[in-house]
């Protein structure tokens, strides 16, 4: 077990380091009594020392093994899970009537993957408070016909409603990053259907921003979708840009309902 290991950049980790900030986004998580509060990435428990005291219903998630010993022997009533986060099942956590609440300072290298996760299984998900790259806030934030939308913006906005909180500094995390980072609040509130199809939607999204600079009937174009079978046309002229979470969804319903009964 090493005292106090180094960062490692396969982790993608840096730590913080500032205790105004540490303050800042624990206030912003607001944990209340009762609530099973999961934290991503504690690497040397900045985040967690404070969690700790304030709910006696903390899971910890961390890969680093070099850290686990010294978490135990700091947070004794916390339940610490030595795993890759994107490998957890997060209903295994969770409770039908007291969701999960996630925190994380997380590795930038795989927020993608990780705010994906989050969706495809927000049935055990309550809430998340995310440092992020700044940049990638911004396009998560971002609105339609700005040149930060694009498929993050449109698909976290459809599966939840997204907050950026506040800007981070470098200057507050060991080793310093190159980038500012930001946190984000993510809940996950919304209205939709049970048999909605999550992979379909996320696909549409994902064809329409192949090729950002063409209209949607030449993005569309040689992907999986026929554009020229009664597609709402008024979209067909539009970039993906131009389109807002309603158009796409516009867009998810046209193709559900041309899809094959066969394939449905």
């Amino acid at each position: 077990m090493e005292e106090n290991p180094r960062p490692l950049k396969r982790f993608g980790q840096n730590y913080l380091k500032d205790k105004n900030i540490i303050e800042k986004i624990i206030d912003e998580f607001d944990v209340r009594e009762g609530e099973k509060i999961l934290e991503i990435g504690p690497g040397r428990g900045a985040l967690t020392e404070i969690l700790y005291k304030k709910t006696d219903d903390l899971t910890i998630v961390e890969i680093d093994k070099r850290v686990i010993e010294a978490l135990k022997e700091r947070f004794p009533k916390a339940r610490i899970i030595n795993r890759d986060f994107l490998k957890l099942t997060l209903n295994e956590l969770s409770e039908p009537n007291n969701k999960l609440r996630i925190i994380g300072n997380i590795p930038y290298n795989i927020t993608s993957p990780i705010l994906f996760k989050l969706i495809e299984e927000r049935e055990s998900v309550s809430d998340a408070l995310l440092m992020v790259q700044y940049e990638v806030a911004k396009r998560i934030v971002s609105s339609p016909g700005t040149k930060d939308y694009g498929i993050l913006s449109v698909i976290m906005n459809f599966f939840s409603d997204v907050k950026l909180c506040f800007k981070i500094s470098p200057n507050v995390f060991y080793p310093k990053p190159k980038v500012h980072s930001a946190i984000i609040k993510i809940k996950f509130n919304k209205e939709i259907a049970e048999d909605f199809d999550d992979r379909l939607f996320i696909d549409i999204v994902k064809a329409a921003f192949g090729k950002r600079r063409k209209t949607l009937k030449n993005s569309l174009a040689g992907s999986a979708f026929n554009v020229e079978s009664g597609t709402p046309g008024d979209l067909l002229s539009k970039r993906a840009e131009e389109l807002s979470v309603e158009d796409f969804l516009r867009l998810y319903n046209f193709f559900q309902n041309a899809k094959p009964a066969s394939t449905r």
